[in-house]
């Protein structure tokens, strides 16, 4: 695609093309608290976020009793808020500019990471949409007969698909062999082998491709139109990945609550949100904006290769190709050329913005993490960090504070990163990520 890149901020832009850590805030922002959303004509809105808490609600006594890990949580799959004063210091952030807390979605069991709630929602939707279809179960039955012979052989018949840099394709594969589904993932070039691995070792057909993670996509939707028995679930498309994601924001609430955390208009909330193609992070911000209106900011993170999501509000329907950058990074889960239309489409009202980082950043701050909370991450789920630091260490960031009246405000603050993945890297490759973040972060 050719853009016009002369109608683009000129500064940005070249701080885009050389691979130059940047922050934008988003003009299109509104501090309306009635904004309405609609996505590829569909309307959606606070009951589409309860609807889809609603379904892992029904599913949770299955899920207790498929995976062993989710017992002692009646088979509901959350994480943990956490106070990080000790990382507070390490990044830099003053107590007069706020608290930084973390959203633990690197430890989420069964998958590992944040793709667990989209990925597996849109499993489970499906598997609900065939169950109810062919009576096995009303949605006010005990859905744990799902797990017994009359539905494996249902679903058995079935092929649930999906193209994925890995952390998806090991929610969508886990998720869909548990309950008995033939599963496929098709991985592109840049998947670590580990992931590749532990999907193999569940019965998950993996598909390798020579290209990025559009082409897997590409691939996989090319396969799945072709059988009528393949389910594929589109990470660029996906309505119920994206409201899978914006569940998490219903939980959260509580647990702000309990920690004692206002969130108004003297309390702004700034979650950071590392972002690839967009349905994750879109769907949470669009259950938080839900929840907190015009209090919540939502800010986006990407690999500074890789800065798909701002090339998208920049120029819709362009790639980070077209402004001459490369979408190489080390943060495999992000490595993402063009980002989903329909995750643009929820944010243009409700986004305050992006920032792009650096690999090395994100290493060192992977092992600055570990040693002050004690916590391990994979490299893309360090790029909140950078985030607290963008916005009140930059011009940019301190620009965009005083241009939402937001400077005055900030000793109020709740700074909230949501690490995104980590749970199931090998000891041998997080040895590697925390040995070059040690050296990066001196």
């Amino acid at each position: 695609m050719t853009i016009d890149t002369s109608t683009l901020p000129q500064e940005l832009l070249a701080n885009l093309q050389a691979a130059s850590p940047a922050f934008w805030g988003n003009p299109q922002w509104t501090d309306d608290p009635t904004v309405h959303t609609v996505v590829d004509g569909r309307g959606i809105s606070l009951a589409d976020v309860r609807a889809a808490q609603a379904r892992f609600e029904r599913f949770a006594p299955l899920l207790a009793r498929l995976f062993p890990e989710l017992k002692g949580t009646d088979g509901r799959i959350e994480s943990a808020l956490l106070a990080a004063p000790g990382m507070q210091r390490a990044i830099g952030l003053s107590t007069e500019a706020g608290s930084l807390w973390i959203k633990a979605d690197h430890s989420l069991p069964v998958a590992g990471s944040i793709k667990a709630r989209g990925g597996i929602h849109e499993v489970l939707e499906f598997a609900e949409s065939l169950a109810l279809e062919h009576g096995l179960v009303t949605q006010d039955a005990d859905y744990t007969v799902l797990a017994d012979a009359p539905a494996r052989e249902l679903f058995g018949r079935y092929q649930v698909a999906v193209g994925s840099t890995g952390n998806l394709g090991l929610s969508i594969g886990v998720m869909a062999s548990a309950l008995g589904f033939r599963a496929a993932v098709h991985m592109s070039s840049d998947a670590k082998e580990w992931k590749k691995a532990r999907l193999r070792s569940r019965g998950v057909d993996v598909v390798e491709h020579a290209g990025d993670y559009a082409a897997a996509v590409a691939a996989g939707r090319r396969d799945a139109d072709a059988d009528p028995y393949c389910y594929f679930v589109d990470d660029e498309r996906s309505m119920s990945l994206m409201l899978g994601y914006s569940a998490a924001a219903l939980h959260l609430h509580d647990q702000i609550e309990a920690a004692g955390l206002k969130v108004d208009a003297a309390h702004p909330l700034f979650v950071y949100l590392p972002c690839g193609v967009g349905g994750a992070p879109a769907g949470i911000a669009f259950g938080l904006r839900q929840l907190y209106g015009p209090h919540v900011y939502p800010i986006f993170a990407e690999p500074t290769q890789s800065p798909c999501f701002l090339v998208e509000m920049l120029a819709p329907g362009a790639s980070v190709y077209d402004i001459g950058l490369t979408n190489r990074t080390e943060a495999d889960g992000l490595a993402v050329p063009q980002a989903s239309e329909l995750a643009a489409q929820a944010m243009r009202p409700l986004l305050g913005g992006v920032y792009t980082v650096a690999d090395d950043t994100l290493f060192a701050d992977l092992h600055r993490v570990r040693e002050t909370e004690d916590l391990k991450i994979e490299p893309s789920a360090a790029a909140g960090f950078s985030g607290p630091r963008m916005l009140t260490q930059t011009d940019a960031g301190r620009a965009w504070l005083k241009q939402q009246n937001l400077d005055a405000r900030m000793q109020h603050a709740t700074h909230l990163v949501w690490t995104t993945g980590g749970l199931f890297v090998p000891a041998e490759e997080y040895a590697r990520f925390a040995e070059r973040g040690a050296a990066l972060a001196g």
